[in-house]
């Protein structure tokens, strides 16, 4: 079927602008098609209003009188006789429309809904405001009309030009800041989704039937977010041994987050398998290589299996920073550092040895990333480092802190110290073997 062309009249504040004492609703309007803009911008840069009239009865046409924005310019009004014509005239630039609700139906077996061209109205221009006109004391049917999605209803026969100009800009802005509101709820409700997917990815540690004690902190340098490149588990396997890692994927974006992610799990999976040691920082090496996006990407890892004893415990780094150990009577201090291996992703078939620590009777082993050791110390560019660190936890010991209370301590006086937010990761985690 041929698409109708749109009769030429004159009408109050046309295209061009020129503005007319009054015009007939159904009449013929301009054939032009005004480019595609976005219509927000429009009306921020003081663009004239349009508006789209469906309608029609050319016959007895609703006399549409002079139309004028807030700044006193005429709004420019168009004109289609059908829903076809109307979606051919629909540009972008339109800010509102003013529905005839007696237009015909346009879908079978739709006749019983009275709304029904309303419906596909809204659906055709799910950005625009629609104004609903119905017969002057319809006023249930125009407050269904609302219900349904326009942004106001007109009576036909009651229409002035001061009252249909204030129900455009009134429509145009509650369209506005509906969908405003709306696009607020989507990021809401986005964000809360990312939070609770983000809490799921933190690890539970598998410590049953051990008698270790286990704290941890973790605080993503990204804004608002709860995961971050920095990973951290601990698992206990079926001989008893407790297995304790934590790492480090360069970078602080959601790709190394999942990445991070990616790792823990694969380690978690390969220690319950029963690897440990220079073969298990292999395979991660491995599965890092394959899933990051660059390969200019590392991550940094630090991996403990304590003996079921609790008094021995092997110790890999890779180009990760040496845990901290506290016993009873001895001041804290770093782990040996010698044999460190590289980090993880930067050099193909590396190594990493693995070293055997005494750790006694009672102690108290701390495992964290460089982001607790790299905060600057007030507003000069000096770090925090392991030294700063080291003393920053015996003091903190020597106060009777422990377990939460110290890791919440640490992290806090680093941030204090840093004189504001830290913007790198920080995750930190204690294993304590009491008497």
């Amino acid at each position: 079927m041929p698409v109708p062309v749109p009769r030429q009249r004159a009408i109050p504040a046309v295209e061009g602008g020129q503005a007319q004492a009054a015009t007939a609703v159904g009449g013929p309007s301009s054939r032009e098609e005004a480019p595609r803009k976005d219509v927000t911008a429009e009306k921020n840069n003081g663009t004239h209003l349009t508006l789209l009239v469906i309608e029609d009865d050319p016959g007895g046409s609703t006399v549409l009188p002079e139309l004028l924005d807030s700044a006193g310019n005429p709004v420019r009004v168009r004109t289609a006789r059908n829903l076809t014509e109307a979606e051919r005239l629909l540009t972008d630039d339109v800010h509102c429309i003013l529905l005839d609700l007696a237009l015909p139906v346009p879908v079978r077996g739709a006749a019983d809904d009275e709304l029904a061209v309303l419906k596909h109205v809204l659906e055709l221009a799910p950005r625009h405001a629609v104004l609903a006109l119905t017969a002057s004391g319809d006023a249930e049917r125009g407050t269904e009309a609302v219900r349904v999605g326009a942004q106001d209803y007109l009576f036909r026969d009651e229409l002035d030009g001061r009252l249909l100009s204030r129900a455009i800009r009134y429509a145009v802005e509650r369209k506005r800041s509906d969908t405003a509101e709306r696009r607020l709820a989507e990021k809401r409700v986005q964000a809360q989704e990312n939070r609770r997917l983000e809490r799921g990815l933190l690890p539970t540690p598998l410590l049953e039937g051990s008698p270790l004690r286990f704290a941890a902190r973790y605080r993503p340098g990204r804004s608002r977010a709860l995961l971050g490149g920095d990973f951290y588990d601990v698992v206990r396997t079926p001989d008893g041994t407790v297995h304790a890692m934590i790492g480090d994927v360069c970078g602080h974006g959601p790709d190394e987050a999942a990445l991070g992610v990616e790792l823990r799990i694969a380690w978690r999976a390969l220690t319950l398998a029963g690897l440990c040691g220079d073969e298990l920082l292999g395979t991660l090496q491995q599965v890092l290589e394959h899933e990051r996006s660059d390969e200019e990407i590392f991550a940094t890892l630090c991996t403990v299996d304590i003996a079921p004893d609790g008094r021995r415990a092997g110790l890999c780094l890779a180009g990760h920073p040496a845990p901290l150990v506290a016993r009873p009577g001895r001041p804290a201090r770093l782990l040996p550092y010698d044999n460190n291996g590289p980090a993880l992703g930067l050099l193909p078939g590396a190594r990493w040895p693995r070293m055997q620590v005494d750790l006694g009777r009672e102690w108290s082993l701390m495992l964290y990333t460089d982001g607790l050791i790299e905060g600057r110390i007030g507003s000069g560019g000096e770090r925090l480092g392991q030294d700063g660190m080291v003393e920053m936890i015996r003091r903190q010991l020597a106060e009777g802190l422990s377990g939460e209370a110290l890791l919440r301590a640490a992290v806090s006086e680093v941030r204090e110290l840093n004189g504001g937010e830290l913007t790198d990761d920080v995750a930190v985690l204690l294993l304590d073997r009491l008497p």
